[in-house]
């Protein structure tokens, strides 16, 4: 039996990059201990096995030493007000992926003629944040009195990520990495991502994050877009960042949901905070989380009121999450952006896109997968 020659810190890397330890390994590699202590070298095949297992490169497994992986762009996350360290394979699959899709859509564009979208980098740190957050809100038709006749906040998220996909944005909600249920992204590493570019522009939230807190992200990264500056983040509507870039985002992401000069008009102070909350919530259509940001910002709460008052909502609207699960062919696009798989069928149904790349951009291995929901997406032949 042909073994092969690894460096057993390179076999613990990969272990703990993939947030594993060896009791969770040891079923399928009961000898795992002797590899990593250098008594035993595994074959080629148990290599790549072990390397399938943990979400690692087979090749960086062949390295002298363990590679120093960094996202591909800038990093505004924190964990536990720290900058964080080290990425998971979840997260940088993810932002390649996105990556990937980009790369494409923006060739599809320019290959059309498309022109430069204007509102891509038109914004700077600069800027006034009411006057941006106004900008915005007009030119994403998403101005609160439109909001205030959408039913529940809920359908008002979903509006809010209509109106970024028909102005040129391309979003995508996922709580997964590609397809792949059995990778469930983690909302305490990164809440979401943004790609700028002035023909493809994409924003990222991670749906495994509750829909409450996942208005806030979408608001933060189309404030990025604004910006023109790509990053990933893990900001919440309570939190005040250390980084410029993010603390911007953030302000502007709270003004853009709700107009700090219209709250102060609508909070009742002294009133029951629960029953402000819900009311203010169906008032400007957006989640309680971003409410209590607000009500902060109308000099309602205190920042330690804030943090409490936001750790308790968040941990009440965690408790109803439930799981995605539904129709496929509804979250499927959802997942991928309907932007990019209807020009994604189009080029594929045109001849100009292999259906092996479709199928692999989308996730999909059926071409009656494949028809069904081009079909639903009303670009089906």
């Amino acid at each position: 039996m042909n073994r092969v020659a690894v460096r057993p810190e390179l076999l613990r890397w990969a272990r703990n990059r993939a947030g594993r330890d060896v009791a969770s390994l040891l079923k399928p590699f009961p000898t795992l201990e002797a590899w990593e202590s250098g008594d035993v070298q595994p074959t080629l095949k148990q290599l790549e096995r072990f390397a399938k297992a943990t979400r690692t490169p087979v090749g960086y497994l062949f390295l002298q030493e363990p590679p120093v992986e960094r996202v591909p762009i800038p990093d505004f996350r924190t964990v536990a007000k720290e900058v964080a360290e080290r990425p998971s394979p979840d997260l940088l699959d993810t932002v390649y992926l996105c990556q990937q899709r980009q790369e494409w859509y923006r060739s599809f564009e320019h290959a059309t003629g498309k022109e430069p979208l204007p509102f891509v980098g038109s914004a700077d740190l600069a800027d006034d944040v009411e006057q941006t957050a106004a900008v915005m809100r007009t030119v994403l038709s998403f101005d609160v009195e439109e909001r205030r006749r959408i039913r529940t906040w809920a359908e008002a998220l979903r509006r809010f990520i209509e109106r970024a996909d028909t102005l040129g944005v391309m979003v995508m909600v996922s709580g997964v990495v590609g397809s792949n249920n059995r990778r469930k992204l983690d909302p305490q590493e990164f809440r979401g991502f943004a790609l700028a570019d002035d023909l493809a522009p994409l924003v990222f939230i991670n749906g495994s994050d509750t829909k409450a807190a996942q208005m806030f992200t979408l608001a933060h990264e189309l404030a990025h877009i604004w910006l023109g500056k790509s990053g990933v983040s893990d900001t919440q509507a309570a939190w005040v960042p250390n980084h410029e870039v993010e603390r911007w985002c953030n302000r502007v992401a709270a003004e853009l949901l709700v107009p700090l000069a219209q709250m102060r008009g609508e909070y009742r102070v002294g009133g029951d905070l629960r029953a402000e909350l819900n009311r203010l919530a169906r008032h400007f259509k957006v989640s309680t989380l971003v409410v209590l940001r607000r009500i902060h910002d109308a000099g309602g709460l205190s920042r330690d009121e804030l943090w409490r008052e936001y750790e308790r909502e968040l941990k009440r609207l965690g408790s109803l999450l439930r799981g995605s699960g539904g129709d496929f062919y509804r979250t499927q696009p959802a997942r991928v952006s309907k932007r990019f798989a209807r020009a994604l069928f189009v080029s594929t149904f045109e001849g100009r896109t292999s259906f092996t790349e479709a199928f692999r951009m989308l996730g999909l291995k059926k071409m009656s997968t494949f028809r069904e929901l081009g079909h639903r997406l009303g670009v089906g032949f």
